[in-house]
């Protein structure tokens, strides 16, 4: 259930603990923490790792943020980011989706061979891709636990385009994560970011899939903006579903002292589902089922690039 804290409807998301670095780095010889521009990867770091250690290094400097800022924001330390940044680092998958979160991003973009964001560090479509979304920007829309952040991830993954979370850009743009961002400036501060960096994706032309927060659609001029720049599409699921998904990550708080939590929670389901029902598309994943999610969202995003390019001169 929404916390008191986090007026978007959503609770912050709890930090993961770290992932465990090899030794390998750890000694004299390694990067001293807390470099602003980080390292190159090691000699003989395994290519994937060297890979990632690019991306990741690319996509920071592109922010301009420091190694302590990232840090920050991603809940890790200063010497674990070196330590991936040089390839020295087996980071885990839960692990690197924070760091990609903080980024404005995700952990399948930043593996990936696709774009980050915004049309930067263009390397063409991931070998294993099924063919991108031309020009188009997909936005999915949705309660908390509605699965707006796996099936995003995985259709991005298939399509090989950028998958980006406005919460993550809001917090990069803030430099501080979502709680923080919530307890010192308040909801209007968060709204006001979110629909800067809207229309920062939309001044850009951004393509890929975004997933968004679970409230923008009760802010009326962030909710057109949207609509008028991306295919929306959203993500129903049934009460219990959200309920159980979010319980399933792991975070029991939605029902922590709270003897209304599942009344409340259908509530505010109610209460949003005809601001939901704009949007373009529906996607039931509690009829549908996760992979049959991500096939809709992957033929939604292929369908919509299709018209784009036809449009274009």
């Amino acid at each position: 259930m929404p916390s008191r804290q986090d007026p978007r409807g959503q609770d912050p998301r709890r930090t993961p603990r770290e992932a465990r670095a090899p030794r390998a780095g750890q000694g004299p010889g390694a990067p001293e923490a807390g470099a602003a521009g980080g390292a190159g990867a090691a000699d003989g770091a395994p290519p994937i790792l060297a890979h990632l250690a690019g991306r990741l290094r690319q996509r920071r400097q592109e922010l301009a943020l420091t190694l302590r800022e990232l840090a920050e924001l991603a809940g890790v330390s200063e010497r674990f980011l070196v330590l991936v940044e040089s390839g020295r680092a087996n980071v885990s998958v839960v692990r690197l989706e924070d760091i990609g979160r903080a980024l404005g991003t995700s952990a399948a973009a930043l593996l990936g061979a696709g774009e980050l964001v915004d049309g930067k560090g263009a390397r063409g479509p991931s070998s294993e891709a099924e063919g991108g979304s031309g020009g188009a920007l997909v936005a999915l829309l949705g309660l908390r636990g509605a699965g707006k952040t796996t099936i995003g991830g995985r259709a991005a993954a298939r399509l090989g385009v950028p998958f980006l979370e406005l919460d993550g850009l809001v917090a990069t743009r803030a430099g501080m994560s979502l709680a923080a961002l919530f307890e010192i400036h308040g909801n209007a501060y968060y709204r006001r970011l979110e629909r800067e960096e809207l229309a920062r994706l939309a001044d850009a032309r951004a393509h890929g899939i975004v997933a968004t927060g679970g409230g923008l659609v009760t802010d009326p001029a962030t909710f057109e903006r949207l609509r008028r720049c991306a295919v929306t599409v959203w993500l129903r699921a049934k009460p219990e579903d959200h309920w159980r998904r979010v319980v399933e990550q792991g975070d029991a708080r939605p029902m922590a002292n709270r003897a209304d939590a599942m009344k409340e929670l259908r509530a505010l389901f109610q209460a949003r589902r005809a601001l939901y029902e704009q949007a373009d598309f529906v996607v039931d994943t509690s009829a549908l089922g996760l992979a049959r999610s991500v096939d809709r969202v992957v033929k939604i995003a292929r369908e919509a690039g299709r018209r784009d390019a036809t449009r274009s001169p």
